[in-house]
């Protein structure tokens, strides 16, 4: 250590070679364990404690090292968002991963990249606590730099100075975020009233001149911040404004990227002014290194994980996956019913599916007999799938699969709300059983439905054309392809990610409706107006607005499943889909082609096979969709053994309520009690 520590001591050669050196010797050998960083770091604390001779020009080359770099590009650009956009940050960051920029070491942002220049170090520095941090530094700055001046004029110290041009550089970047178009646009009130980014920076330069006479005794009064938070406060009250507005109509990523940037700098921004009030009391280094140790953290996460695709995308699409997910939790509050009368109306539109989907079943059957080159037989699966789900939506139908996706989103908002009082838990509880019967019940109508109709149209084409609509070799195909061991159950789980991605597409779409005004739009076109009239262009404005979310996830969720198989065959991948509706059908068909000719242990496996597909279905669909939302609204449910013990209890001693509702719903004075503690409440039988 002696020997490490001697380098220092050398006036001549890189200066920085021996941080370097000092920092691979405190670094453990895997960064997940700081345990063995921190006892180095003890004993590197404790011998300079007690060798004076070896502090003294480690101290010294820290204050070179401060005294001739350039800081402020660390504290206005490390851990902040750039200027240039999403798409371009996150090309630049690809680039630099693959070709790293040139290193300049006359700047201390680069400095810090070499000294901690694995990637990792930042977990073990991170890990290591304040207190060690803090002991090292005291230790090393104990020897005063020079004692301040008693009277007169004193200059201001070369890191101050960087630290109040940092924040200049920061208030200008505020004060053009702030007046953004994208800003004003979601809030119109920034252009009719004086905007505190406009405020906050007059406030800033004033309090920085103020601060540098103060400090070279020219001011004999501190310079008062107080005005300066006001405005600072009323930052970040605007873009709290801004975030909520966006959630209701509609953001974008270029909008989410500002927003982040513009929250970014102002935390920097509170950050550094905090260190200069520390420093204006303390007068001394010493004093103010609690302020500086978690800025020094921050900084060296930022440079370790500079070039962090996963980090940078996590950051911009939080507000967009919420948005997405918003959305999807409203049309998911449909999918849940309360009442019998809402019980049997989403069973009678799980039927109306049913009817349909048998019709789309028969139709791909014929498609795949017409010998169509693969790139056109796709593309026909894609639009039979995709055109047949766009009118289930239309007519009232339901598909079960589709209403995890939805109700998933409902349950995480409502998890979001529970904050694991025991109260708030029985309603989740109430609202989870709810939903399992709501499931049920769109599975009864559309299985249900979709064999019976399946055997009586092939029975009926088969006694129209004189030869049955699947021969016997098909029919034994598709059983087998409904077969569990067969593979169904993975190609189950290909669908319910298909699932999971068209309720993301369908929240999209409904924020981009919302973002772009396209309802508004469409009332502006002219000549559909005078073609069609007001009143009915209103309405399809109005359906435009409720529904364009539904139609492209149905429409795109077709061609999500018609599209798996092609890509399967184009790689030469083991991809297929399986869903439970449209198994359900080919085992319809499969049964009347055969004229209940099969054996019953083969029929009897493929119904199993059903059930198995459609339970894989709702689960990967439900637990993805489930883990987005919660993530996009930073839930942690810790409470989730106990909403299982209550789940269980409830199976245990009242299994009827998950497959039918009560039949009574209670007093109105216990139904609308209900309501309030609910936060959907009875929803309307709808698909």
């Amino acid at each position: 250590m002696e020997e490490l520590l001697s380098g220092f001591k050398v006036a001549e050669g890189d200066e920085i070679a021996p941080w370097v050196r000092l920092v691979d010797h405190l670094r453990p050998r895997r960064a997940s364990r700081p345990d063995e960083a921190a006892e180095k770091l003890r004993a590197l604390t404790h011998l300079l404690s007690r060798r004076p001779d070896l502090v003294e020009p480690m101290h010294a080359a820290l204050l070179r090292l401060f005294r001739e770099r350039k800081q402020v590009s660390l504290y206005v650009s490390s851990g902040l968002l750039p200027s240039t956009g999403f798409f371009s940050e996150t090309a630049r960051r690809i680039a630099d991963r693959l070709l790293p920029n040139v290193i300049d070491t006359a700047y201390m942002k680069d400095v810090l990249a070499v000294v901690f220049h694995r990637s990792d170090d930042e977990l073990w520095v991170n890990a290591l606590s304040d207190e060690l941090w803090l002991d090292f530094l005291q230790t090393l700055l104990a020897t005063p730099d020079s004692p301040p001046a008693s009277s007169g004029e004193r200059e201001l110290p070369p890191v101050m100075d960087e630290l109040i041009e940092a924040l200049r550089v920061l208030s200008f970047h505020v004060s053009a975020i702030g007046l953004d178009p994208e800003l004003v646009r979601v809030d119109p009130d920034l252009e009719e009233y004086e905007s505190p980014f406009l405020a906050q920076n007059a406030e800033l330069l004033a309090y920085l001149d103020q601060y540098r006479d103060h400090w070279r005794r020219i001011a004999p009064d501190p310079a008062d911040d107080k005005h300066l938070r006001v405005m600072l406060d009323q930052c970040d009250e605007v873009l709290q404004r801004v975030r909520r507005r966006a959630t209701k109509l509609g953001t974008s990523l270029t909008l989410t990227f500002k927003l982040e940037r513009l929250r970014q700098h102002l935390e920097r921004i509170a950050e550094l002014l905090r260190l200069l009030d520390t420093l204006r009391e303390q007068e001394d280094i010493r004093g103010a290194l609690p302020r500086v140790i978690p800025l020094f953290k921050a900084l060296v996460h930022a440079e370790c994980r500079r070039n962090r695709l996963s980090d940078y995308w996590g950051q911009n699409v939080e507000l967009l996956s919420l948005r997405m997910t918003e959305s999807a939790s409203k049309t998911g509050e449909r999918y849940i019913t309360s009442t019998r009368g809402e019980y049997f109306g989403m069973m009678g539109s799980a039927a109306l599916g049913g009817v349909i989907i048998a019709c789309m079943a028969a139709l791909k059957l014929v498609l795949s007999r017409q010998g169509m080159a693969p790139l056109n037989e796709a593309l026909a699966f894609c639009f039979n799938y995709g055109l047949g789900f766009v009118l289930i939506h239309m007519v009232g139908g339901t598909v079960a699969t589709k209403q995890p996706a939805m109700t998933a989103n409902a349950i995480a908002a409502s998890i979001g709300e529970a904050r694991g009082k025991s109260r708030n838990l029985e309603d989740l509880a109430d609202l989870i059983t709810r939903t399992v019967r709501s499931q049920i019940a769109a599975i009864l109508g559309n299985v249900g439905v979709a064999i019976p109709l399946a055997i009586c149209l092939g029975l009926l084409i088969q006694s129209a054309t004189g030869t049955p609509f699947v021969d016997t070799e098909k029919a034994r195909h598709l059983l087998h392809d409904a077969d569990p061991r067969s593979g169904a159950l993975f190609f189950a789980a290909v669908a319910g990610v298909c699932l999971f991605l068209s309720g993301l597409i369908a929240g999209y779409y409904d924020n981009l409706s919302a973002y772009n005004r396209i309802p508004e739009r469409l009332r502006q076109l002219r000549r559909p107006r005078r073609l069609l009239g007001e009143a009915r262009m209103d309405r399809i404005a109005r359906y435009v607005e409720n529904n364009l979310g539904a139609l492209a996830g149905n429409f795109f969720f077709g061609f999500l499943l018609g599209g798996a198989t092609a890509l399967g065959v184009l790689f030469g991948l083991p991809l297929d889909i399986r869903h439970i509706a449209f198994s359900s059908a080919y085992v319809g068909y499969a049964v009347a082609g055969s004229e209940f000719a099969l054996p019953l242990q083969m029929v009897g496996i493929a119904l199993l096979g059903v059930l198995l597909i459609g339970v894989v279905n709702l689960t990967v669909s439900f637990a993805l969709t489930l883990n987005v939302a919660m993530r996009a609204r930073h839930i942690t449910f810790a409470q989730r053994r106990t909403l299982g013990r209550l789940l269980l209890k409830r199976l245990l001693t009242r299994p009827q309520d998950f497959l039918l509702p009560p039949r009574s719903q209670g007093r109105p004075a216990d139904s609308a009690e209900a309501t309030a503690a609910d936060p959907l409440g009875p929803q309307p039988p709808k698909g």
